[in-house]
Parts: structure tokens; sequence; C-alpha cells
């Protein structure tokens, strides 16, 4: 079992390790780098994995619902403690409820249980990107329109990928071959430019990123434990499900604090020092993965 957590986990933060020797080093354009994968990269992996017939979408409607209910029961079981400690909800609550299912959650679940388990990790990464770009931009701003959504590239490629798969159009073996050679570069670039980020991390409001780095993991699971036994599910899509509970808080939630100028600073402890924290969550959590849902 050891020997699979340190499989698993070592290639992740090594390639995040370079990121942030890189960085430290250098000073990457990373923000460009992030926009160049999420317009293009993501986009291509995301089509090529929800076209492809072989994946028999419609059996991870269950996986999908209980992702968006941890979402937002998330927010919801922390919303009154967040209120008692009188600390900002608009702050506090968006990081925890919007995890790191992209830079660290794709990579975490393909290297824990192999390529079979890249449809379950891709469903739960949608969802948690379409309740970031509606419910998590209304709570920042409830006058953003919702209507941006559909500029998304990623959204744009999840329909047409989830199309093609429903109305059973087979596509070119070529063409799928060019989106996955694209589509494959996203991962490691995910984890390397999630490195480059680390170097961001602000320890002045350190008690609030622990306070965040324990909170984030523990609500997603005190929730995953009773949807896995009322959806009944099982094998990877159960596994996908508490990987995805405990992911720590994702890089994006920086992104869109600074970008509605909601404390950045704030966010970015609760995002990074979170991210550190998952070095202590994920092995425990993997451990408990491999001994009693994929042994």
């Amino acid at each position: 079992m050891v020997a699979q957590i340190l499989s698993t986990l070592l290639p992740v933060f090594l390639i995040a390790g370079c990121g942030t020797l890189y960085g430290r080093f250098r000073t990457p354009d990373i923000r460009g780098l992030n926009t160049l994968n999420m317009e293009l990269f993501v986009p291509m992996l995301v089509f090529a994995v929800l076209a492809d017939r072989q994946a028999p979408l419609e059996e991870y409607a269950g996986l999908a619902l209980a992702a968006a209910i941890i979402v937002l029961g998330s927010g919801l079981i922390l919303w009154p403690l967040t209120r008692w400690l009188g600390l900002d909800t608009k702050t506090f609550l968006p990081p925890m409820m919007f995890n790191n299912s992209g830079n660290m959650g794709i990579p975490l679940l393909v290297l824990a249980f192999g390529e079979a388990a890249l449809p379950a990790a891709i469903v739960v990464f949608i969802v948690e990107m379409l309740l970031h770009f509606s419910v998590g931009l209304y709570m920042l701003n409830p006058h953003t329109p919702l209507w941006r959504l559909l500029r998304m590239p990623i959204v744009l490629a999840s329909l047409a990928g989830l199309g093609v798969n429903l109305a059973g159009i087979p596509l070119p073996g070529w063409l799928l071959e060019a989106m996955d050679m694209l589509g494959g570069i996203a991962i490691p670039l995910m984890l390397f430019a999630l490195g480059v980020r680390m170097l961001d991390i602000d320890f002045s409001d350190w008690r609030t990123g622990v306070l965040g780095a324990v909170l984030c993991p523990v609500s997603g699971l005190i929730l995953a434990a009773p949807l896995v036994w009322w959806l009944e599910l099982q094998g990877i899509q159960a596994a996908a499900l508490w990987v995805f509970a405990a992911l720590p808080p994702a890089v994006l939630n920086y992104l869109v604090a600074e970008q509605y100028r909601q404390q950045p600073q704030k966010v970015a402890s609760l995002v990074l020092i979170g991210n550190l924290g998952s070095l202590i969550v994920m092995p425990i959590v993997l451990a408990l993965v491999f001994a009693y849902v994929m042994p």
C-alpha cells in the first residue's frame, strides 16, 4: 500500500516541485500559461474524453450529482461556523467549496487508478467548474450575468463532447489522436503551474489558512460518506468521490478573488496553505481508499 501511495503522490509533487524550483529562479508568465491551458489544452482533454464512445457517460450521473452536493453542501455546512468566527463569508466560503479538481484532482486520480479513472475525473472537474463559474461568481457579485458561462471554452467543449457521445457520432481516429496529444499537455502543465503558484504563499494570515486547510477536506469527507452509500457508488466512482471530497482549495479561487477584489491575499493564504496541507491529507485518504474501496 505504501508503494501505491508513493507512486501516486510522488509524480504529482515532483512536477509541482519543478514548477516551484523553476519559478524561484525565473519569472514565467504563469497567467499566460494558465490562460493557454484553460482555453486550449484542458478543453481538448475534456472533449476527447467526453466524445469517446467507449465512455458510457450515463453511468456517471450519480457521481456528478454527488460532486455537486459536496461542492454546495460544504458551503452550507461551514456557513454557520464562518459567521460564528466572524470571517468574511465571501472570502472564506468559496475556497472551501471549490476545490482543486483540475490541477491536482485529475492527475491524482489518473496516477492512482489509471486511465480508466479519467472519465470520472473529468466529470467531477466539469461539475466543480460549472458551479464555480455560476454559483461561485454569484456569491461574489449577485449581478454577474450567467450567460458568461457559454463563452467559456471548457463549457463549450463539454457540451460538444456530450453531444457527440450521446448522439453516437464516430470521430476519425486521427482527430481524436490529435486532441489526445493536445489534452495530454494539460495535466502536467496544471501541476507545474500549481508549483509556481506556491511561491506566492502569504503567511501573514496563516491562522485562517490553517483553519481552511482543515475544514475544506473535513467538510467534503463528511458529505462523501453518506453519498457513497445513498447513490450506491462503487469501484472507481466511489474512489473518485472520496479523493474529490478531500481535495484542497482550487488555485482559481485566488484569480477570481483578485478579479473581484475580494481580499485576494487572504484567499491566497487559504488556497496555498490548503494545498500544502494536502501533503498530510491526501496520503491518509489514499491509504483508506486503497484499503477499503479499491483493495
